[in-house]
């Protein structure tokens, strides 16, 4: 995996993926998220494509998964997250609340690489979720 970080200006970069996608990252939020937001947003990118993968698997007719994630950073330098609360919204049709309570724990505790690399470095991440039928 691979990624070039150009800096453009002032706390603006230009990130390019190495699967060719670009992001503008900027620490005064004029042309894109800062840095920490991104990492965020990895996360939940992460732990919300196990989710929606494993409740597909388990036949869950899922119509809409958000993961809404707020998270608590040191006072001091370097301020690094202390805790992320990451809180799942699942949409569908008939979900088992067993079968959704299995997914977000799996994620959480052996697939999603972002959210196990981060709690191995000392953040508490703490997973939650709750059901909406939908229409």
């Amino acid at each position: 995996m691979k990624t070039n970080v150009s800096w453009q200006e002032d706390v603006h970069f230009s990130a390019e993926t190495g699967s060719g996608f670009k992001v503008e990252i900027d620490g005064n939020q004029l042309a894109g998220p800062r840095p920490m937001e991104l990492l965020l947003a990895g996360l939940g990118g992460c732990t919300s494509y196990d989710v929606v993968g494993i409740l597909k698997k388990s036949r869950q007719d899922v119509v809409s998964c958000v993961a809404q994630i707020e998270a608590d950073r040191a006072d001091a330098v370097p301020a690094v997250f202390t805790e992320i609360r990451v809180h799942f919204v699942v949409t569908g049709r008939k979900l088992k609340e067993s079968v959704v309570a299995r997914a977000v724990k799996l994620s959480a505790e052996e697939y999603c690489s972002a959210s196990l690399m981060l709690e191995r470095g000392g953040v508490k991440i703490v997973h939650s979720f709750e059901l909406v039928e939908a229409d």
